[in-house]
């Protein structure tokens, strides 16, 4: 049983796209080595369509088993490699290349993206990294950094503004006194963290409106208790702008409830409503959702589309990586 050798190449600065990739070669067992790419105009300006810089040239012969890229400016380089003579690695791009998916082994790709192919799978959520034992882990450690908060606790996870949706002080202010009741009305006590996006003004203002609310809310002093959250809360408050903590939440199964914000585009509705028809996600009503749902784990999805393809190429079988829940 052994493990792809596997690169990863990513555009630098942008964790998302490189979350997903790292979290398929762990779920692979693999130890990925990380290419952090980085274009200069006219290169950047001709991505994904342009050539391979002369920069990254050298990695077009990489020895790898399994190449898996993501974003843009990582898609000359994943596209020449596929374009190699065999023997070559086994090519899976994550999110919609922009370019023909046939030039790739495996394509991933939201269903809100709308791309399809004989060599595309698709899942309402994104890969990530969350496994059942680092989930457990982390949820262990934040009950013990918060012995006193009683239980039980909903996780509420916050945005904010970006180029599809608008969080402003008096947006987080309604968002805080809606979960002040929400709190009171069910006996529950909040586990709050915000992101990069939420800003201070913000989180003061949500603050504020909680102070007389048993709760926590991260401040950015000490670790992000996001993962204790996913771990440790009965269900989920979060933010529609987000489809990366949404799509989090629901690896867990359990109960979501977005909270709606001034803004969107149409493939954000069209994932809102997929999570809705899954039965992960309702919008926000002062309830309290109990009933679970199948957890949603793209990545083990993605994870066992490259082992079968790798399989198919005569690589030995492959140890399975961290559990799912």
């Amino acid at each position: 049983m052994s493990a792809p050798r596997t690169l990863i190449v990513a555009p630098a600065g942008k964790m998302g796209h490189e979350v997903q990739c790292v979290g398929v070669a762990e779920r692979l067992g693999a130890t990925p080595v990380i290419e952090r790419v980085s274009l200069r105009p006219p290169w950047s300006w001709l991505a994904p369509h342009g050539p391979v810089p002369p920069h990254l040239r050298p990695l077009v012969a990489t020895d790898a088993d399994l190449v898996l890229a993501s974003g843009r400016q990582a898609i000359p380089l994943a596209r020449a490699i596929a374009a190699r003579p065999a023997p070559r690695p086994f090519v899976a791009v994550l999110q919609a290349p922009r370019i023909d998916a046939a030039a790739f082994d495996l394509v991933w790709a939201n269903t809100h993206d709308r791309i399809s192919g004989p060599n595309v799978i698709q899942s309402v959520t994104s890969p990530n990294r969350l496994t059942a034992e680092s989930l457990a882990a982390a949820a262990e450690a934040l009950s013990a950094r918060l012995p006193d908060l009683p239980r039980p606790w909903v996780g509420v996870l916050v945005g904010g503004t970006s180029g599809s949706y608008r969080l402003d002080p008096p947006d987080a202010e309604a968002l805080g006194e809606a979960l002040a009741g929400f709190a009171a009305r069910h006996g529950v006590s909040l586990v709050i963290t915000p992101s990069r996006r939420t800003g201070e003004a913000n989180i003061a203002a949500l603050s504020a409106a909680l102070r007389t609310t048993p709760h926590f809310l991260w401040r950015g002093e000490g670790d992000n208790p996001l993962m204790g959250i996913y771990g440790c809360a009965d269900a989920f408050v979060v933010t529609c702008d987000s489809v990366n903590m949404i799509g989090e939440a629901a690896f867990t199964g359990k109960p979501i409830l977005a909270w709606p914000l001034p803004g969107g585009r149409a493939k954000f509705r069209r994932f809102h409503e997929a999570m809705v028809a899954h039965g992960a996600m309702r919008w926000f009503d002062g309830t309290l959702p109990g009933a679970a749902y199948a957890p949603l784990d793209a990545t083990g999805r993605v994870a066992e589309a490259v082992r079968a393809g790798l399989s198919q190429r005569g690589k030995p079988a492959l140890a399975d990586g961290p559990a799912a829940p």
